[in-house]
């Protein structure tokens, strides 16, 4: 009893949820630069937004802060920090249309079927699979490209910057119906539920 009560009185415990809050907060800073077209300002904030990613997860598991809170937090905070760059960045003419509605097709369609199955059956979440990773992955290089690529023309950022955008073309489609698949086969009575699923 002892050591939970210092546990939750570790002045620590809350610095992984506080990192994913500051990088709630920086969107606003992150879209105002973008739209005054201060790419340098904006590509800055998204990596130290991408470190801070980073160093939650390396507190939380370092310093045994895991908590449900954060578990829900922290993809709410990627979601929102990329989404809204996508639409921006849209909306300045460097990303093109459709591949912002791929990625905000997919998003919404995932939230509505989890929305779905949580009133019919109760399941709250579906563990992120690799193709959900890896696109992820991929938004996020696009999106640090395309800054990039507005103040340096670089071969390679130029090269890159297509390559991540196709990537994330594929991998929206990819991981979305490899998501359909796991609701179609893990959406039956018996998948659900039970101690230990993952």
């Amino acid at each position: 009893m002892t050591d939970d009560s210092k546990v939750r009185l570790n002045p620590f415990r809350s610095a992984p949820n506080i990192l994913t809050l500051l990088r709630i907060c920086m969107a606003p800073f992150l879209v105002a630069a973008v739209l005054d077209n201060r790419y340098e300002t904006g590509f800055i904030l998204f990596v130290l937004a991408g470190l801070s990613d980073a160093l939650d997860g390396l507190l939380a598991r370092k310093l045994k802060q895991s908590t449900a809170l954060g578990q829900y937090l922290d993809p709410v905070a990627d979601k929102l920090l990329l989404s809204t760059l996508f639409v921006v960045l849209t909306h300045q003419g460097l990303i093109p249309l459709e591949v912002t509605v791929l990625v905000f097709g997919r998003d919404i369609g995932i939230v509505l079927v989890s929305a779905i199955l949580f009133a019919a059956a109760g399941r709250r979440e579906f563990a992120p699979s690799i193709f959900g990773k890896a696109n992820t992955l991929a938004q996020i290089v696009a999106v640090a490209v395309v800054l990039l690529h507005q103040f340096t023309t670089q071969f390679w950022v130029v090269a890159l910057r297509s390559v991540a955008l196709d990537l994330t073309m594929i991998l929206t489609v990819v991981s979305g119906l490899h998501y359909a698949w796991i609701v179609a086969h893990r959406g039956t009575p018996s998948a659900e539920g039970g101690p230990g699923q993952h």
